[in-house]
This record gives C-alpha cells, sequence and structure tokens, in this order.
C-alpha cells in the first residue's frame, strides 16, 4: 500500500511538472501583424523652441494661494496664442475655470470625440540645487532644462504643435478633439473636475481620454531587456494619514517611559512590519501577462502559473519593495514626523503622516481602519487628511485603446506595448465618472534618470523626445 500511494505522489508531481514546464513554454509573445509606420515632419526648432517660452512661465501652484504667482499662470495663457495661432483660430476656446483651459477642434463627425490632456502647473523648486536655473529653459548640448519640461508641459507642447501643424495642413479630425488642460493637478484642484462636469453637463462622452501616465522605459520589469511601453488602463487610490500624539511636555531631563515621539515610533514600526495583503488586479495581470511573455524562463514559468506561484511573487515583492510590490498591494511611506522644536524638550504634541497608494478592491476608510487596528493604541488618534479611492478600471477591447496602443507601436516600434497599472495620481481619475476609455500614457521614452528628475531636481527632457512626442500626437491626431 504505501509504495502504491508513493509512486501514485510521484505520478501526480511529475504530471504537475510537466503541466508547469509545458504551460511556460506556450507562455511566449502574441504575434501580432505590424507595419512600418510612414515617417512624420516635426518642426523640430519650433517645438523646442516653444516649449523653451512655456518653461519661462514659472506656473507654480501650492495649496496656500499666497506662493502662487498669479501673473506667472496668466502669462503663460497670454503666450499659447502667441505659439499657436492656427489653433486659436480654428478652435473654439473656454475657461470652465480660473485653472482650466478648454480647446474643441470640431471633426466631420461629433459621434466618438477624443480628449487629449496635460496639466501645465508645476511643483515648486530649490533652485540652489540645480543645475541650470529651473525657469531659465535653457537649451545646451541637445537638451531643454526646466521644471515641468516632464511633468507635464512636455505633453501639452506635443499636442498643440501637433494641432498646429494639421491645421496649417487643412486636415480635419474624422471625430472632434478636446484639448483639456488644468492648471492646478499638482494640488489636485478644482480645474480637470470642472471640465467634466461641463462634459457631463453637455452629454458629451469620449471616445477616449489621453493623459500623463505610463512612457517608454527600461529595466521595469524582471528578465526583460527590451523597452516597455506602458498605457495606464487605471491608477491606484491615495490617502494621506495622520497620527498625533499630545501630552504634558516637559524637560527631557526627567521623562515619561514613553514621549510622543516614541509612541509614535512604535507606531510607524508596528505599520511597517504589517504590509498590506498581496493582490492581482486586472491592469497588473494585464501587465504580467502581456511582458512576462518575453521574460526569461524562470519569469516565465512564475507568470505563466500565477495559479500555484503567487505566494512566490507575493514574498519576491514584499522583500525587494519598489514598483513590482506596488502593482500588487497597498504601499505605506511614511514621509513625515514633527515633534519638539527644542532638543532638550519633550513636546506637549507629535505627528506623522503615513502616504498610502490604494490598490483596487481597497479604499481609504478600509486603510484607515486597517491602520488603527495595526496602532492598537488609544492614545495616538488616527485620522485621514485627505484621500481618493482607485479609479475606474478602463476597457481594452475597444477602438480608443486599439488606437492608443497602435499609434505607439508606430512610433516606438522596438518597444513591447502593455496595459499597466499607475502607481501616482492623475486628473484623468475625474473622468472615470464619464467613460472607461480613460488612458494614462506620457508620449516620451524615459531612462531611469529622467524618470528621478521628475518632481526633483535637475528636470530636462533631451531634444529629440519633444520630437518624438510631436510625432505620437500628430499620429493619434490623424487615427481620430
Amino acid at each position: 500500500m504505501p509504495i502504491i500511494i508513493l509512486t501514485v505522489i510521484l505520478a501526480v508531481l511529475v504530471l504537475l511538472i510537466a503541466v508547469l514546464l509545458i504551460r511556460a513554454c506556450l507562455f511566449v509573445p502574441k504575434s501580432a501583424e505590424s507595419e512600418k509606420a510612414a515617417p512624420v515632419f516635426v518642426n523640430n526648432e519650433k517645438a523646442a523652441a516653444d516649449l523653451s517660452e512655456m518653461i519661462r512661465c514659472k506656473t507654480v501652484s501650492d495649496r496656500a494661494k499666497e506662493n502662487e504667482d498669479e501673473s506667472e499662470f496668466e502669462k503663460f495663457e497670454a503666450l499659447l496664442p502667441k505659439l499657436f495661432p492656427g489653433v486659436y483660430a480654428k478652435c473654439t476656446f473656454e475657461k470652465p475655470s480660473d485653472r482650466s483651459l478648454l480647446f474643441k477642434w470640431e471633426g466631420k463627425s461629433h459621434d466618438a470625440p477624443t480628449v487629449l490632456m496635460s496639466h501645465y502647473d508645476v511643483v515648486s523648486v530649490e533652485e540652489s540645487d540645480w543645475e541650470k536655473p529651473p525657469f531659465d529653459g535653457v537649451i545646451e548640448n541637445g537638451v531643454l532644462w526646466g521644471r515641468g519640461t516632464l511633468d507635464t508641459k512636455g505633453t501639452l507642447n506635443g499636442v498643440l504643435q501637433a494641432a498646429e501643424a494639421l491645421i496649417a495642413e487643412g486636415f480635419v479630425p474624422n471625430n472632434d478633439i478636446y484639448f483639456a488642460f488644468g492648471g492646478d493637478e499638482e494640488i489636485n484642484g478644482h480645474g480637470a473636475p470642472r471640465i467634466v462636469d461641463l462634459f457631463e453637463e453637455r452629454g458629451i462622452n469620449p471616445a477616449l481620454v489621453l493623459d500623463e501616465g505610463g512612457a517608454v522605459v527600461e529595466n521595469v520589469f524582471p528578465g526583460v531587456k527590451s523597452p516597455c511601453a506602458l498605457i495606464g488602463i487605471a491608477e491606484k487610490g491615495m490617502a494621506n494619514i495622520e497620527y498625533s500624539v499630545k501630552g504634558g511636555g516637559g524637560h527631557a531631563s526627567s521623562p515619561s517611559p514613553h514621549t510622543p515621539v516614541g509612541k509614535l515610533s512604535a507606531a510607524c514600526v508596528r505599520v511597517e512590519n504589517k504590509p498590506f495583503k498581496f493582490g492581482i488586479s486586472k491592469p497588473a495581470l494585464a501587465l504580467f501577462d502581456t511582458v512576462g511573455r518575453h521574460s526569461t524562463f524562470v519569469y516565465r514559468l512564475i507568470f505563466a502559473n500565477l495559479w500555484l506561484f503567487s505566494p512566490i511573487l507575493n514574498l519576491i515583492t514584499r522583500s525587494s519593495g519598489g514598483e513590482l510590490n506596488a502593482l500588487v498591494r497597498t504601499t505605506t511611506a511614511f514621509t513625515q514626523m514633527e515633534g519638539s522644536k527644542g532638543m532638550n524638550v519633550i513636546p506637549p504634541s507629535a505627528r506623522m503622516v503615513s502616504n498610502h497608494r490604494i490598490k483596487e478592491g481597497e479604499t481609504v476608510d478600509s486603510v484607515l481602519e486597517r491602520i488603527k487596528a495595526i496602532v492598537n493604541d488609544d492614545s495616538i488618534t488616527v485620522s485621514v487628511i485627505d484621500g481618493m479611492n482607485p479609479s475606474v478600471i478602463s476597457r481594452t477591447d475597444c477602438e480608443g485603446y486599439e488606437r492608443v496602443r497602435d499609434t505607439v507601436a508606430d512610433t516606438w516600434p522596438t518597444a513591447i506595448v502593455s496595459p499597466y497599472l499607475m502607481l501616482a495620481c492623475s486628473d484623468s481619475r475625474h473622468w472615470g465618472r464619464i467613460s472607461d476609455r480613460v488612458y494614462r500614457f506620457s508620449a516620451m521614452a524615459l531612462s531611469k534618470e529622467e524618470r528621478g528628475t521628475i518632481h526633483g531636481n535637475n528636470e530636462r527632457i533631451p531634444l529629440a523626445t519633444i520630437s518624438r512626442t510631436v510625432e505620437f500626437y500628430i499620429r493619434l491626431m490623424r487615427k481620430s
């Protein structure tokens, strides 16, 4: 009897291994027919010069209005008609709010309109930390330096350059095209939501909405050497959570066993030591199924058999952190802690803040409740400062997605084009209430170093990238 059982177990194991290996061997890139796209002419000098002019507008948005310079926003708005007279002559223009610009380029049909988004506000800078002045629009050695070159005046410039060129040719889009630009995206402002309100009021249902998000990147997926063009079909939610402790304060020479800062530190450790649960959302699964097929055999073995190897992927992502981990769980990052201003003074109160990026299936409320349960300390008040739930997941089985996918493939023919989950937040999430065809793709090929300058020091863009962005939008508009 034991021999029979052992034989059955061995047979089952052999069969299991065979199934795993066969599935891995069959998990190869899907064949796709492709034709070499026709070349696109771009006025490279104008594209670079115009973006340089935009960078000179110091459109820094800030939650504290006294830190904003309204004249710089007015300067930017006044600049656009000078740079793009054809757009202003051909398109209708309106301002749905003080921080939003909306253009309508009327097409042959109104049935399937396209919305191309960007934002023209930027985050603040520490100018002394930059190698070049961040608002001078310096062009040197084939590179344009400045805050907003990547995030996202670069794409706004690409959209308007493409429209200006096509209008000059006499091109008329098949369907209406809208250019929707927000001026307060960096502070989660009202610019983009007001535009969506307007579409809702007018009963306009976009067939495609495209905003910033993924890009053409390298070395972002294990075992894959080819560049990957990632199109966000959803974005994670976000919550900022505050932890606060009040105490009597006092002199540091006679402390109690646990000071306010000590209590917060212990809570921080408890939360970090209990990561959120692993789970593969639809956008992450689409990424694994597309890009994973181009990986090495070991990773193909894992991604082809997630029904068995999900626990291994959980361990890999949990221990390594980074972008792969952020795809499969809600993340926690402690970002702020405040206590006493005096080195020998116990603070009467202390606070810290954690930033969470929320995975599909969880909400701001569920994250808060879990954090409270982990902290488990009545002396610590845990509350939400602000937050938003995960976005609607957009379709990939529709003409809108296919148009973006095909245009990406035409513009970057060596890249693997794939859906993915955007880890950051953008204005595009507001469009989820009227459309399930909202996509996130920054039309640029960006190195890891370049991506690191977004919201950081020395943000800059190669002139060749500026031209390629315009090329992408010309192709996309022609497919409208």
